[in-house]
């Protein structure tokens, strides 16, 4: 098959030029599998290849999932998505707003769900201007926690970044930060379990995502890849910690539902099948047509739109994913509609609905992102359907 020695040639040359150590592609149409192809290594030192049922750090690819389950909880009427932050986290209450000069004043009010969904709220990762720096401090002392062996937990966590300033007023800007974090604390209150918890009884155990949760146990280390970073002398092992996101070998305190689940390309797979069917997975129905459609639907204004990434030029922002609204505008072959995102060791998903198509690749060097390889493997998938031949 012509499609398969393309995408089976794009990803050994990212191996060969050290785009990353290692990496594996599934694409499916209309709930069948359409190829699967992998190269590079999942471990240099011992030689271990990348194999299909690795485990991988989804990192900003958990976001997604995040989403879905705060919409769970809006279809229950348990939450209102205009409802303020602070309602459900206090360390919300009484927000500031921090400008460029370092100089705070008082927010006009707490961010809504809403805008926590679209990354309009204000908050911010940690970074070097004020607002970042304000946010490094919380993630620094939560880095020096698991590292002694403990961690803060995920409501805590969130109420203390709720504490420091915003970086604008919520509402007005796009900025990608911590929102998806903070859902996940809201998802925590409401619910009444931990995040991790809600997360395995209505999203993973009944889409049989066996392998994905926020740490590795013991007996499925061997499939957990090594993570690589790029430099001088090629690729080394990474050993840092990453958005407080570091410790996979146990239960952590802090579920991060921003960056913090670990998975495989048939565990998410699955996700992806259930949001391109409306909702359902082999007939079990998880979430509404209505909430996967407004999930997936863009929400910024052309203003807001305009200061998101160059690399995102011809997509708006859902609720934690990207959405292609101006296919001609994106670097290479798109499709009007198509939404995901992907994650910091490379991870990437994107469905397309009116292909009843999904592209998951999965990666484990650092600082990737989207990165040349999957633009490769998108031109040559779109490209083939284009022909008929997927």
């Amino acid at each position: 098959m012509q499609l398969q020695a393309t995408v089976s040639k794009i990803i050994e040359t990212a191996v060969e030029n050290r785009e990353c150590a290692g990496a594996s592609v599934l694409i499916r149409r209309k709930g069948q599998e359409v190829l699967y192809a992998q190269a590079g290594m999942a471990d240099i030192e011992t030689g271990r290849p990348i194999a299909r049922d690795n485990i991988f750090r989804l990192y900003s690819q958990t976001k997604p999932i995040t989403a879905a389950a705060v919409m769970l909880l809006a279809e229950r009427g348990l939450i209102d998505l205009m409802d303020g932050v602070d309602q459900y986290l206090p360390g919300f209450r009484n927000p500031k707003v921090v400008d460029h000069r370092g100089c705070i004043t008082k927010a006009n009010r707490a961010p809504f769900l809403m805008e926590l969904l679209g990354m309009t709220a204000g908050l911010a990762y940690p970074d070097a201007d004020p607002a970042g720096q304000y946010a490094a401090r919380v993630f620094e002392d939560a880095h020096a926690q698991i590292r002694a062996g403990g961690g803060i937990p995920t409501v805590e966590f969130m109420n203390r970044l709720g504490e420091q300033p915003l970086a604008f007023q919520p509402g007005t800007h796009w900025r990608y930060s911590t929102c998806a974090d903070v859902l996940g604390a809201v998802v925590e209150v409401v619910s009444g379990k931990r995040f991790g918890d809600f997360l395995r009884d209505e999203l993973f155990t009944p889409l049989k995502m066996v392998d994905t949760a926020f740490y590795v146990p013991d007996h499925k280390r061997e499939r957990f890849v090594t993570c690589y970073e790029r430099g001088e002398n090629g690729l080394t092992p990474w050993l840092g910690m990453n958005l407080a996101c570091g410790e996979y070998s146990r239960d952590p305190a802090f579920e991060s539902g921003g960056a913090g689940l670990v998975s495989t390309l048939e565990d998410y797979s699955h996700f992806a099948d259930m949001m391109l069917g409306g909702g359902v997975w082999q007939g079990k129905r998880i979430l509404s047509p209505q909430s996967v459609a407004f999930l997936t639907a863009p929400q910024l204004t052309d203003e807001i739109r305009r200061e998101m990434w160059d690399s995102l030029r011809g997509y708006s922002y859902g609720k934690l994913c990207r959405v292609c609204v101006d296919a001609g505008q994106v670097a290479g072959l798109a499709r009007p509609g198509e939404y995901g995102w992907d994650g910091w060791l490379g991870s990437y998903y994107a469905n397309f609905p009116g292909e009843g198509m999904t592209i998951l690749s999965m990666q484990n060097t650092t600082n990737a992102g989207t990165t040349p390889m999957v633009r490769n493997v998108r031109n040559a998938v779109l490209a083939a359907l284009s022909r008929g031949e997927c």
